[in-house]
């Protein structure tokens, strides 16, 4: 049967945890100082400062690469990277509206960079190494003015631009090797660029500012120091600091209104230094490289973000606070614990464990990825799969290591799950095998291997009472094992790579999900093929759950929809649109309260479920 998402009602969204720390400037501060503004996969978000509601803006079909905020807030301006051979798309945003103004389309491959003229008049874009031009666009008509080389014939890439603070006619660009400042011949439909004399300093440059008078540019480098050029004439007047260089290059710059300069570093140092001699006044350490200054309310507080996908707050005192965190890769699973709809855990390269939006707890072991996770019904132990082939066993609220199990799989540990008696644990890996782990008092003991998938085991679901599982693999096989006798009971094949299986409550039938895009029914007791539905128009489906009463389920993949199903009719009630990656994890809470959906951009997204118990 064929899938038509229009019309559908769409799910109620609560909350989004999530940033991507790694574009650069990506963090923004609308004028008025009420929202926050930055990417998350192909969307960008909007989120009041007081009381943290978002909104989404859709449109791009690619991750966000790059975003920028017209002086007087009336427009946002986003860029994609997209494939070789491609061309990427601007969307000028209206602000007040939260629509799309215009759709640009020139440049190939990515957009790097973006900026407003001071009175709204234009847009400069530039384009990636793929690329390398220059394109100055009219907002009012949205056409192109005119287009240049971004550099030089003998420089690298151009990596930013910044345009004047008082002409519309005057930008900068800068990157390796180049410095130039622009000047637009709007009555030739030109632009002429001005090479900056450094003298012997030789730099690659990352970010551009220019002061408020347009007498000077500030350029911070990839070498850890900071050039001051005349803007004017063109000809480097200071660089600094001459000792301390800043470790690991610049990687953002603010001037703030009494002329001292905000620093962000990549070793996550941010810095507070004069904007005379580039004397350091103050600094703290932040977690993994700074990308993102904004500044707002007057200059009295600033935001900073991360590459690692955090977020902060500083006042006037410069004590840092941090207002949020997420994942800074691709999320590989989560759920939520039994008995709650506000408590919940993921796991990407650590397993965090969230109170609504709020980090509780954070589990790191260090270079490596948890692929796979359980928290055993007593609540007294998180189970987890790691890519090292190890299984890793937590107490939830210390994030102490209470047992590890070397050796557990080859090729990672990929899918884990513990039975409700909380005795044993049951894991598959990228080696194909099932194996039953039984704990104990004081350690752990292999009680078997079981051995049919030829390929990676991408979930476990194992029975109410615990005398059997299913698992699913990529092979296309999904296999029910008898956890007593340590047999397979019945197998059923498939042309796909199955990416989830689940037992329907009464555990009379198991519903599964893949790469071909349809959720199928079966009979456990002889594998036959109850039913077939067409889950997706494109991708795979990734993740799939169902709720406790066997009434519905929530399907979520490649094509970023989050969609509730009824069990029995097979159609979709109801449709969530907001993520801007491939969805990777559903889950429903056992009180049928919440959608917890991760994705593969590191984003969190609860959801209010559409058919609540009757209380």
């Amino acid at each position: 049967m064929s899938l038509e998402t229009h019309g559908v009602p769409q799910l109620e969204l609560e909350a989004v945890i999530g940033f991507n720390g790694h574009v650069s400037s990506g963090l923004r501060v609308d004028p008025d100082s009420e929202h926050l503004i930055y990417p998350l996969g192909c969307s960008v978000i909007l989120k009041r400062i007081k009381g943290g509601k978002q909104e989404i803006l859709h449109g791009h079909s690619n991750n966000v690469s790059c975003v920028s905020v017209s002086k007087s807030g009336s427009y946002i301006a986003s860029g994609e990277v997209t494939f070789l051979g491609f061309k990427a798309v601007i969307i000028i945003w209206d602000y007040a509206q939260r629509s799309i103004y215009a759709k640009l389309q020139l440049h190939k491959a990515k957009i790097e960079a973006l900026a407003f003229s001071p009175n709204d008049k234009y847009l400069v874009s530039l384009g990636g190494q793929d690329d390398g031009r220059i394109v100055v666009w009219n907002i009012e008509t949205k056409q192109a003015i005119c287009g240049s080389a971004a550099s030089p014939g003998m420089a690298g890439n151009c990596l930013t631009v910044q345009y004047s603070n008082t002409d519309d006619n005057v930008f900068v660009s800068a990157g390796s090797g180049t410095l130039r400042v622009w000047e637009l011949d709007r009555a030739n439909c030109r632009i002429q660029p001005t090479e900056c004399q450094t003298g012997r300093l030789k730099r690659i440059v990352k970010c551009v500012q220019i002061s408020e008078d347009d007498q000077f540019i500030f350029c911070g480098t990839t070498s850890g120091d900071i050039m001051e050029i005349d803007l004017k004439t063109g000809r480097l007047t200071n660089c600094g600091p001459t000792e301390g260089k800043y470790s690991m290059g610049v990687n953002v710059l603010r001037i703030l209104q009494c002329g001292d300069l905000l620093v962000g570093s990549g070793s996550g140092i941010l810095t507070l230094c004069s904007g005379t001699n580039f004397k350091t006044l103050k600094k703290v350490q932040l977690e993994k490289g700074v990308t993102s200054i904004a500044i707002g309310g007057e200059g009295k507080q600033f935001f900073v973000g991360t590459e690692a996908a955090q977020m902060y707050r500083f006042g006037c005192d410069f004590r840092k606070e941090l207002i949020s965190t997420s994942h800074n890769s691709a999320v590989k699973d989560g759920l939520i614990c039994f008995g709650t709809s506000e408590l919940f855990a993921t796991c990407s390269d650590d397993i965090r464990l969230w109170h609504r939006d709020n980090e509780r707890l954070r589990i790191i072991v260090p270079n490596m990825t948890c692929n796979s996770m359980d928290i055993m019904l007593d609540g007294h132990s998180i189970i987890s799969g790691w890519n090292d082939g190890k299984i890793r066993v937590f107490a939830p609220e210390s994030g102490r290591l209470m047992l590890i199990i070397h050796d557990a799989h080859q090729r990672g540990v990929t899918a884990i799950a513990g039975t409700r008696d909380c005795k044993r644990i049951v894991s598959g890996g990228g080696d194909g095998q099932v194996r039953i782990w039984e704990l104990l008092p004081h350690g752990h003991r292999l009680v078997e291997t079981m051995k049919a998938h030829t390929a990676t085991i991408n979930c476990i679901k194992i029975k109410s009472d615990s005398k059997q599982c299913v698992t699913a693999s990529a092979d296309g096989a999904c296999i029910i094992w008898d956890l007593v006798r340590f047999l397979s009971l019945q197998m059923v094949m498939t042309n796909t790579r199955l990416r989830d299986v689940c037992y329907h409550p009464e555990e009379y039938q198991i519903i599964t999900s893949g790469s071909d895009r349809k959720v199928a029914y079966w009979d456990v007791f002889d594998g036959t093929l109850i039913r077939e539905l067409e889950g997706s128009k494109f991708g795979s489906i990734n993740g799939m759950h169902i709720s406790q009463d066997g009434k519905h389920f929530v399907t979520g993949g490649d094509d970023k929809l989050v969609k509730v199903w009824d069990y029995m009719a097979g159609t979709v009630t109801h449709v969530g649109i907001a993520h801007g990656a491939s969805i990777t994890r559903v889950k429903i809470c056992s009180n049928n309260r919440t959608i917890i959906s991760t994705s593969a951009d590191g984003a969190i997204l609860r959801w209010r479920f559409p058919h609540p118990s009757p209380s």
